[in-house]
């Protein structure tokens, strides 16, 4: 399986975001994206996830097959916000993901498991900490397989330690075969990746 941009480009309001942007990914290859506030690192995934209309080239994914016919068929979109419901518990809004998005993986507890929180499970979503929040809204990676993996500043509220444990999970999921695309401004603890500054539009 391929990730491919080619010659892709965005605007904003009708004025250009950025141009010319072109990489290529494969199984176990993932890239991280830089830039200034503005640059359009958050605009380039939604392109690439298929939220927003790409204003020049193209994305697409080969050897995806019928499981997996577009990149937005077969990625995990994560965003600033983490779109889980506040009145619902934490585990039915892990359930609801896992159902809503097919191809089942990880059962919710394994999950919580695997983000350090298993004692959240009956709390209310709302109740939980910035922190706590966003490690769940991580674990709704976990609960259905998606081959590719789009992440938007997604360590914004944690703590070191579960830092160091998202980039645990990030890992696995390349070592699988994944493939991972994700925006930020700090360091994230992944060696072998490639790196795409982005400088915004001139």
């Amino acid at each position: 399986m391929r990730l491919i941009a080619d010659d892709l480009g965005a605007e904003r309001g009708g004025e250009p975001v950025f141009s010319g942007i072109s990489f290529d990914l494969g199984d176990g290859e993932g890239l991280v994206v830089t830039g200034p506030n503005g640059s359009g690192k958050s605009t380039l995934l939604r392109v690439v996830a298929g939220l927003l209309p790409a204003a020049g080239g193209a994305i697409r994914l080969e050897g995806g097959g019928e499981e997996w016919p577009s990149p937005e068929a077969a990625c995990h979109y994560l965003g600033h916000q983490n779109a889980m419901k506040t009145a619902l518990t934490v585990e039915e809004n892990l359930r609801f993901w896992r159902e809503f998005c097919g191809a089942p993986h990880m059962e919710t507890g394994e999950a919580l498991d695997m983000v350090g929180l298993p004692q959240v499970a009956s709390l209310p979503f709302g109740y939980l900490s910035t922190g706590q929040k966003r490690r769940i809204a991580i674990a709704k990676l976990l609960v259905a397989y998606r081959p590719v993996w789009l992440l938007d500043e997604p360590t914004a509220g944690l703590d070191a330690a579960s830092e160091r444990q998202f980039a645990a999970l990030m890992r696995a999921h390349l070592d699988d075969g994944g493939i991972v695309v994700v925006a930020t401004h700090i360091p994230l603890g992944l060696d072998g990746v490639k790196d795409l500054r982005l400088e915004g539009a001139a």
